[in-house]
């Protein structure tokens, strides 16, 4: 489980560049998921089609933006 909002869309970001990465290659998600993403992040087969469906990076960069924001506020 995640700290915070940062840290778990860090986390889907991690996981869809490896992913993506291995695809590249030409393996498959399921060979993916089974060896690489399961024994390090410990998540099932549902929340790792959830984190490769979710928009992480455009959520983290608006994230980023109204911290940004609220910094200058002070």
């Amino acid at each position: 489980m995640a700290y915070n909002r940062r840290n778990i869309l860090q986390r889907m970001i991690d996981i869809q560049n490896i992913t993506l990465d291995n695809t590249k290659k030409g393996i498959s998600q399921e060979y993916v998921f089974n060896e690489i993403i399961k024994p390090q992040y410990h998540i099932s087969r549902k929340t790792y089609y959830t984190y490769l469906g979710a928009p992480a990076k455009q959520e983290l960069r608006r994230l980023n933006q109204i911290r940004q924001q609220q910094m200058q506020l002070f």
